[in-house]
């Protein structure tokens, strides 16, 4: 196990199997070694060797999956959640974007009562390279390694985790928090298990403007005295004021979401800070090197 996260040969179920988007996500999925044991839709029986059941609870007690993708349209998404905690998994990942906001906090509230981790809306999903991916994070993007990666942009996060790949440096698990305004697990929740976990060495925050993610995610380095490097990139510091982002999350509030805001709150944590993926890269690059330099 890489983290209390995801348990790298965890059974899978897929919430939407039988659709297109479905079928596709499945097979990708399979094929770069996830387990899928079950799939969940009203319709059909099976899906490429995959036995469909009609309700998560069925699928649950059939396979034993204690992890679910959920494909499925943003105004199912909170019903599937709940679906999921009265299974009893342990962890859902929700693609669709555009779920409604008091649907997502009604989500976040099932799911913590029953201590099922939920990650998204609007993620791609997340992986540990090389053992299992729960969404359809790019193949070309992932490789093995000691970097823990928290995106709120999946476009974004595939060209910076693109580039890290080929500069030798992987990841040892990537987790794809989403750009909504309320989501499932937040920056500040992921940065204890990512300490924790022997796998990373350190961890690479993928922010925007918007929101007070960053802000609180340094307030918990700093409250929860973590340790390991953090190397954040703060993207949208040439937006112009008043410009309309593609995400919900990214809202300006006075002073708080800006990326000076940002910037401030994390270098205070310790963290450094950059506004140009290829400036974040070379600073990975060199301290991977002097790091190995010191342990050989």
């Amino acid at each position: 196990m890489t983290t209390a996260l995801i348990d790298p040969d965890v059974p899978i179920l897929i919430q939407g199997v039988t659709g297109r988007a479905g079928r596709s996500h499945a097979r990708n999925m399979r094929a770069y070694g996830s387990r899928i044991v079950a799939g969940v839709s009203p319709r059909e029986d099976e899906v490429d060797g995959t036995p469909v059941f009609r309700t998560t609870r069925e699928a649950v007690d059939a396979t034993g999956a204690r992890a679910a993708v959920a494909v499925v349209p943003p105004l199912a998404v909170l019903q599937t959640v709940q679906d999921s905690a009265e299974a009893g998994l342990g962890l859902i990942v929700t693609l669709a974007e555009g779920v409604p906001v008091y649907d997502a906090i009604r989500a976040r509230r099932i799911a913590q009562a029953a201590g099922l981790r939920w990650i998204g809306a609007s993620t791609p999903g997340i992986a540990i390279p090389g053992r299992t991916k729960l969404g359809f994070i790019p193949t070309v993007s992932l490789a093995p390694g000691d970097l823990g990666v928290m995106a709120k942009s999946g476009t974004l996060s595939y060209e910076v985790c693109h580039r890290l790949v080929r500069a030798g440096l992987g990841q040892s698990l990537w987790v794809g928090v989403g750009g909504d305004a309320v989501k499932g697990t937040r920056f500040a929740e992921l940065a204890p298990l990512f300490e924790a976990d022997p796998a990373t060495r350190a961890m690479v925050v993928i922010g925007e403007i918007g929101g007070d993610e960053e802000e609180e995610l340094a307030r918990t380095i700093i409250e929860r005295r973590l340790q390991k490097p953090v190397y954040a990139l703060i993207a949208g510091s040439a937006a112009r004021e008043g410009a309309t982002m593609g995400h919900a999350g990214a809202l300006i509030y006075g002073d708080v979401g800006t990326v000076a805001s940002k910037r401030t709150a994390l270098e205070a944590a310790g963290a450094r800070v950059f506004s140009r993926i290829a400036d974040l890269v070379d600073a990975l690059a060199a301290d991977a090197r002097v790091e190995a330099g010191v342990l050989a």
